[in-house]
């Protein structure tokens, strides 16, 4: 199932019988598989790069070494794989992904045919991404709302020299996006939670003290995390330590002892093991893509 992670390399490979479409904020990326693709301004409203429906065949398989922006994509059949806390994990219908910038991404299709939507954000350095400390990575979802959008958005584009709507479906695949991202609606003491914990990730964060932050029993805790996140409340600390981790690497001239201790490591060694099981290589490869053995620029 899927490549070691540690053995991965920048690709984008449609498989046998693969049919896309899709659409594009502008005609600023050069690649080859994005050059036939109609441009819809509408798109950069909400920094999104590029949004379509893949429809993929045997051994698609996409690897994007260090992803600069952040990336959605719901399933509607069949079944995929994507590299998630340093592990492949199945993305079945009715399941949505949202995988962070700075980061390796890697999916591929896991059965004879995967049919997904996707929407692929560009976001500037000033802005922050659109996950949270709460937002979930792979998890069920009603992703019906934002297929019809992207879709919606295509139909514009086929045979229209002027499309009438697309910021309006637009504005749909946006705010679809945001639903998923923000799963605490109705639990405050969740969303505080995980706030502090973003804002503190330099504690020496518990299972007792999470909880204790919370208002809720470790045992409401654990279930409540594995329900919306998919992961333990300790599992997702890591998570967020490592996504910051990713961030100041990208973004910071920082040394990795720094860094480390930033984000709650008193050892640089821990951290970089901790860093290389869950992101794929060391935090001295991650600052240089290259170094990775990639010889890839993001994308």
């Amino acid at each position: 199932m899927g490549s070691s992670h540690q053995q991965l390399s920048e690709k984008h490979i449609l498989g046998l019988g693969s049919e896309m479409s899709l659409v594009r904020a502008d005609e600023s990326d050069p690649r080859l598989w994005l050059q036939n693709a109609p441009v819809c301004p509408a798109l950069a409203v909400h920094h999104i790069a590029h949004t379509g429906v893949m429809r993929a065949g045997p051994r698609f398989a996409v690897v994007r070494i260090w992803q600069s922006g952040t990336y959605f994509f719901h399933t509607r059949s069949g079944v995929g794989r994507v590299l998630i806390d340093g592990r492949w994990q199945l993305c079945p219908p009715g399941h949505c992904c949202l995988l962070p910038p700075h980061m390796l991404n890697a999916f591929e299709s896991a059965e004879e045919r995967w049919e997904f939507a996707w929407v692929r954000y560009k976001e500037p350095p000033h802005l922050q991404p659109i996950l949270s400390a709460s937002s979930p990575v792979l998890q069920k979802f009603n992703g019906e709302p934002f297929q019809h959008a992207v879709r919606g958005l295509l139909a514009e584009f086929e045979g229209a020299d002027s499309p009438a709507h697309p910021p309006q479906w637009v504005e749909l695949i946006h705010s679809a996006v945001l639903r998923f991202s923000d799963p605490w609606r109705g639990d405050e003491r969740l969303r505080a939670l995980w706030q502090k914990v973003e804002q503190e990730l330099d504690s020496p964060w518990t299972v007792p003290m999470l909880a204790r932050t919370a208002c809720l029993s470790r045992e409401h805790l654990r279930r409540l995390c594995q329900q919306e996140l998919g992961r333990s409340p300790m599992q997702h600390v890591t998570w967020l330590r490592m996504r910051r981790a990713t961030e100041l690497l990208s973004r910071t001239n920082d040394t990795i002892a720094a860094i480390a201790s930033e984000v709650g490591y008193d050892n640089p060694f821990a951290f970089s093991n901790t860093f290389t099981k869950w992101i794929g290589w060391r935090p001295s490869h991650h600052r240089n893509p290259g170094g990775a053995g990639a010889g890839s620029q993001p994308s």
